[in-house]
């Protein structure tokens, strides 16, 4: 007998219709998968075999085919233990097919045959939801996270045995309903008011985070740049409904969900350690997964001591810094995850770190300072935004009883600045200053006379690059949106001409 159930499989954080097609038939006791199936696939025959005897149900001393359709899609992961338990039983006439049809199964199962949690249930539900699908059976562990989707019916299966059951005694099943965006933990990031002066590197911070710029923060040891770079999340706006199902899509993909609470509510701020490869970066694998600067989506992604990584890592930015995408292309599959980030930089002046301190002698000679700071490419400087020094500060400046700003009272500023690029840039594809094209700098990026004459001089005594002058454009129109003028003036564009002191003609 032929039975025929409906499944769903992932790639990246695009999923795809499996059709799970089971044949019993006479001939010598046999189990085969085919459809281009991977080892965890095909591990799943020990697996059903032992979950359907030990859930009270009798396996069939038969030849059993399973077709896993179109065999053209490379099958991966634990996805299909389920839909080809219940298809086996089906064709064994122990359940009833037509219960099965119209709806779509995914999970793994145990050798009891409980059914336990997989990844990639988020961007699974939105796809079978475009394409008409109402009804999708998953691990109760993730049916939470299925039911994140509009227009579709998740049903959270907890066994084998009690699917079967409910099946076959035509029970009415209860679809997961969705938790609201307001019930995730309230877990405060630190507040830049711990950070004591620094008022020039704070300014900086909000215009990055004003007009998601990417940020590089050059100083000795010990001035704050970490302290700074980890508390700039305290003064970003919160997340859509649609930034946060983006970004959960990418963790549900990666496996790396919270399962108390598997959404994504806050921007996320990923800071991977200097020794990190390119593929745990960008991403990669045989079947390609997100990388940390996808993890990173919608939010911060932070390189301390940018030197210090694989010269491949570094240079690995600059498509995803200028797309806001990650290609991925493999032998069995080219996959293409988000990367609309904020990058945030911190590196020392030299390889001692002393370079240009007033208190403290730099070791390094003149060449190794330009060998050791030319790690970082002009490239890969020309995409970044702002790029400022963080001098070490006095022992009398610490000693000042000064009340620094909180970070709401900056992160008031940083929404009342998006708001506006929001409003501006309504119904464009991009929300905020950094994500302008060359046609829009043309018309939101106006400037007068003596602003045309002030970018004409830095550009010839800067030696920077058109993409440079563009940015220098974005974020002077940043500065002039923190203001609250709608035109772009002169010392709008000096402040933002400062910001790129550190490019490639004055590291060298």
């Amino acid at each position: 007998m032929l039975a025929i159930v409906e499944s769903c499989s992932l790639i990246g954080i695009s999923a795809c219709l499996i059709k799970v097609e089971v044949d019993v038939s006479l001939g010598l006791p046999g189990f085969e998968i085919v459809g281009l199936p991977d080892a965890a696939v095909r591990e799943a025959r020990d697996r059903v075999k032992a979950a359907i005897r030990n859930s009270g149900f009798r396996f069939p001393d038969q030849k059993v085919t399973v077709n896993l359709a179109p065999a053209d899609i490379k099958k991966v992961g634990p996805f299909f233990d389920l839909p080809i338990a219940l298809a086996i039983l089906a064709a064994n006439g122990q359940l009833n097919l037509d219960a099965l049809c119209g709806k779509v199964f995914v999970g793994e199962l145990s050798l009891e045959g409980t059914v336990r949690a997989v990844s990639g249930i988020l961007p699974m539900s939105l796809a079978l939801s475009q394409l008409g699908k109402d009804c999708f059976f998953v691990p109760k562990v993730n049916a939470w996270e299925g039911a994140l989707a509009n227009n579709i019916r998740v049903y959270p299966a907890e066994s084998l045995r009690q699917l079967a059951m409910d099946f076959n005694e035509g029970l009415a099943l209860t679809p997961a309903e969705p938790k609201r965006l307001d019930d995730c933990n309230k877990e405060l990031d630190p507040d830049l008011a711990d950070v004591i002066g620094q008022s020039g590197a704070k300014r900086a911070m909000e215009i990055a985070a004003a007009g998601g710029h990417n940020l590089l923060m050059v100083g000795p040891p010990g001035s704050g740049k970490t302290m700074l770079a980890k508390r700039l999340p305290s003064i970003l706006p919160s997340l859509t409904r649609q930034q946060c199902i983006e970004i959960t899509q990418v963790y549900s993909a990666a496996g790396q969900l919270n399962p108390v609470f598997p959404l994504i509510t806050r921007p996320p701020f990923r800071a991977p350690h200097h020794t990190a490869s390119s593929a745990s970066i960008i991403g990669g694998g045989r079947i390609p997964k997100p990388g940390e600067i996808s993890l990173a989506h919608n939010g911060v992604l932070f390189l301390d001591e940018l030197p210090e990584y694989r010269k491949d890592v570094i240079e690995s930015l600059r498509q995803p810094l200028e797309n806001g995408n990650v290609a991925i292309s493999r032998i069995s599959a080219t996959v293409d995850y988000p990367a609309e980030i904020m990058l945030i930089a911190a590196m020392n002046p030299c390889k001692c770190g002393f370079f240009g301190d007033p208190s403290r002698q730099c070791t390094c000679s003149d060449y190794e300072v330009g060998r050791y700071r030319s790690r970082v490419s002009g490239p890969v400087l020309d995409r970044i935004d702002i790029q400022i020094e963080v001098p070490r500060m006095a022992f009398d400046e610490t000693r000042v009883v000064k009340t620094s700003e909180s970070s709401s009272q900056i992160r008031s500023r940083v929404i009342k600045a998006r708001e506006v690029q929001t409003w501006r840039y309504k119904g464009l594809g991009f929300y905020t200053n950094s994500q302008l094209d060359v046609k829009a700098l043309k018309k939101w990026c106006k400037v007068d006379k003596e602003g045309e004459n002030l970018l004409r001089i830095s550009y010839d005594r800067l030696g920077l690059s058109m993409r440079a002058h563009h940015r220098i454009l974005k974020v002077a129109r940043t500065i002039a949106d923190l203001a609250g003028q709608e035109e772009i003036s002169s010392s709008h564009l000096a402040e933002a001409i400062q910001y790129r002191s550190l490019d490639r003609s004055n590291l060298q």
